[in-house]
């Protein structure tokens, strides 16, 4: 036989004795066994960024009426899980995002099922939400209905008439009920010049207020920056964005016509780039304060940067927003949305990898 022949008899040999030898390792903490366990090595991110410098997510709006992202068809044990998933970074604030869209409605409303023909749901998930927010002790806010009239013409107007009998209906048939309910969400999404916003938000929120004993309520509104284009549409940027002082100028006058029955403002913050959190945040704390309004931050844990629409975000991505927030003082950070990007028994699989880095981040 050839020395060439031998060396390579010989390598595979010792390649073969090696993988027994790996493979026999794990066994080594078996009972009976003599072997020395072998150390297992730190497995958690090391970051090269200070931790915890953001602010905390302690609240997250609730999408069962969505139009676009996959619904989930959770139960309550799988909602119930959710919510302890929740509670165990510190989530202490609930939001149905809307109380129902177009036909599709979370509960079994006598109004909307005989006004709009709407859609009988299987299960009543108003009163499941308030249930499992009362089981963890948590606050829940009741979101509007969205008839969907605004999307069509982009006049919020619509809105008022569906949603004084829509209020009324909650408050007498789970306002009083359970110890959780603790607000309500006005959920039409504008921007800076939505035809009928600053009456529509007056009149409801007015009525929320008057029929609740004065439980607070809150706004989502989005940035017309760079990155609001039609989520329907292929592009993601515009090039028509709006300054940071036209911003300024025209939340300005939303905001001195709803501030004495809107409590909160929580902008989106995927809207705008990265570099430029900082300059709108500051704007947004500077008008919150001005009008007695709490600032929140809408921190969405979903990437509005990829073609696909809509994936879990990178976590730096996220850190950035939450870092900025931090800066500029708001009062309290939530989330569109935990349950489908970040929850880790989200049907997306990076949403668990993003509550784990989050999760490290914050040394949670």
């Amino acid at each position: 036989m050839s020395t060439e022949q031998n060396s390579r008899r010989d390598f595979f040999k010792k390649a073969s004795l090696t993988g027994i030898a790996a493979m026999a390792v794990p066994m080594a903490g078996m009972a009976g066994s003599t072997n020395e366990v072998l150390p297992v090595a730190d497995s958690e991110s090391k970051l090269i960024v200070p931790k915890a410098r953001g602010l905390k997510i302690t609240g997250t709006f609730l999408d069962e009426i969505s139009h676009d992202i996959p619904h989930q068809n959770w139960g309550e044990k799988e909602w119930d899980e959710d919510f302890a998933h929740m509670k165990a970074i510190g989530i202490d604030t609930v939001i149905l995002i809307r109380s129902g869209y177009r036909k599709f409605i979370t509960y079994p409303s006598a109004y909307l099922l005989k006004k709009h023909n709407c859609y009988m749901p299987s299960v009543d998930l108003v009163d499941m939400y308030l249930r499992l927010a009362d089981k963890h002790r948590m606050k829940f806010y009741f979101g509007l209905y969205d008839s969907g009239k605004y999307w069509d013409t982009g006049d919020m107007s619509w809105e008022v008439e569906d949603n004084k009998y829509v209020i009324d209906e909650v408050w007498k048939n789970y306002g009083t009920k359970y110890k959780s309910f603790g607000g309500w969400y006005i959920s039409g999404e504008i921007s800076r010049k939505t035809k009928g916003a600053i009456g529509a938000f007056h009149a409801m929120g007015k009525q929320c207020k008057e029929v609740s004993g004065g439980l607070p309520t809150f706004i989502s509104p989005w940035i017309d920056g760079k990155k609001a284009v039609d989520a329907a549409g292929g592009n993601l940027t515009k090039e028509n964005a709006v300054s940071v002082q036209e911003h300024e100028k025209d939340w300005g006058e939303i905001f001195e016509g709803i501030h004495d029955v809107v409590d909160a403002c929580a902008f989106q913050d995927g809207h705008i780039d990265y570099d430029e959190l900082d300059a709108f945040f500051s704007v947004n704390k500077k008008l919150a304060d001005k009008y007695k309004m709490k600032c929140w931050t809408n921190a969405e844990t979903f990437d509005r940067d990829m073609p696909i629409k809509f994936l879990p975000i990178k976590f730096d991505k996220l850190r950035m927003k939450l870092e900025a927030a931090k800066r500029a003082g708001y009062d309290k950070g939530i989330t569109f949305e935990f349950s489908h990007f970040m929850s880790p028994q989200s049907s997306y699989l990076q949403a668990g990898n993003l509550y784990n880095r989050y999760r490290e981040y914050f040394g949670i």
